[in-house]
């Protein structure tokens, strides 16, 4: 199984003030290390490319795609696809690398959305995927405008009565520090649920499979403390099974 993992990296930015004088530093950082470890230990075979790569480097044909068998996209918004440095500094057409993930899945690809600050509609609603052709791919139904459900308390999800080998073997989930609220579509499967909201969602779309995971893969929804769960790499493994067609 080849996967495509897009996303979970970012660069920050500060400035560091000591009474009169101040100063600036930047330093780039990667959220998504743990999972890919675990991946690779449970033999998927993994490709990363973090956000500001996609401005250069996302491949320009679904041919490029179809050499994966499932493609991960978590933590990065639907402006970092749309608005490559190509188009938005060079005035340059080029292909809409959404519209290629769609025929890519069309075409019997799997897609999986994992969820954050800029994942499905995301913080404020910059992640804005639903008014994308994306919104038609997901077995999920986006809101308009910030989705985000903060839970510092901890929230606990459950699997709901579908039976699926994903969740087979979880009696217990970690507590989540917040999640993406979205509403699963009429013909989706909903595995596991918090509160009153979907959690982990599977669908089909033409001749591929998707699904939808409502919290991080990583720190900081998913806390430090819960990466080392037991069915962490197992969970995710499965859940690229599902979607590669590869069970």
């Amino acid at each position: 199984m080849k996967v495509l993992f897009i996303g979970d990296s970012w660069t920050i930015h500060m400035i560091h003030t000591k009474g009169f004088d101040s100063f600036e530093s930047t330093k780039y950082e990667e959220g998504a290390t743990h999972l890919l470890d675990c991946l690779r230990e449970g033999g998927v075979d993994v490709d990363y490319m973090p956000a500001h790569e996609v401005q250069v480097r996302f491949p320009r044909s679904v041919s490029e795609l179809e050499k994966y068998d499932a493609i991960v996209m978590s933590d990065i918004g639907a402006n970092t696809f749309l608005l490559q440095n190509a188009t938005f500094y060079e005035m340059e057409s080029i292909p809409n690398a959404l519209s290629l993930i769609e025929e890519y899945v069309e075409k019997g690809g799997g897609l999986l959305m994992v969820g954050g600050y800029l994942s499905f509609s995301g913080i404020e609603g910059k992640a804005n995927y639903s008014n994308t052709v994306i919104a038609d791919i997901l077995p999920v139904i986006m809101k308009e405008g910030d989705d985000r459900v903060e839970t510092p308390e901890g929230v606990s999800p459950r699997n709901t009565d579908t039976k699926h080998f994903i969740t087979e073997n979880i009696d217990q989930w970690p507590a989540f520090l917040g999640y993406n609220r979205f509403k699963a579509k009429p013909d989706a499967e909903v595995l596991v649920e918090t509160e009153n909201d979907p959690f982990l969602v599977l669908g089909e779309y033409k001749g591929g499979k998707t699904a939808c995971f409502a919290s991080d893969c990583a720190p900081h929804w998913w806390p430090k403390e819960s990466l080392e769960w037991e069915h962490y790499k197992d969970l995710w493994v499965n859940i690229l099974k599902y979607v590669a067609d590869a069970n």
